[in-house]
């Protein structure tokens, strides 16, 4: 086990998953925002890891892509 988080990789793959369930639906980045009661660029800056999510954000967005939280963050390693 690493002796540290990386957090750019966990926000980068997190990104990753949101954008591809996000594509995966055909909902755009305002939908999303609009959705989740967030702005389009934030979504837009979670997606391109520069912006860390709290809980209710990854609830609100797992809830708007009709998943579970734990899909929302597969594959991520910490």
């Amino acid at each position: 086990m690493s002796q540290y988080v990386n957090k750019q990789k966990i926000l980068k793959n997190l990104g990753d998953n949101i954008r591809k369930l996000r594509n995966q639906r055909n909902i755009s980045q305002e939908e999303l925002a609009f959705k989740t009661e967030s702005a389009r660029n934030f979504i837009g800056c979670i997606e391109r890891a520069e912006k860390s999510p709290t809980i209710i954000t990854l609830c609100k967005i797992a809830f708007a892509l009709d998943v579970s939280l734990d899909v929302l963050v597969k594959n991520i390693d910490c």
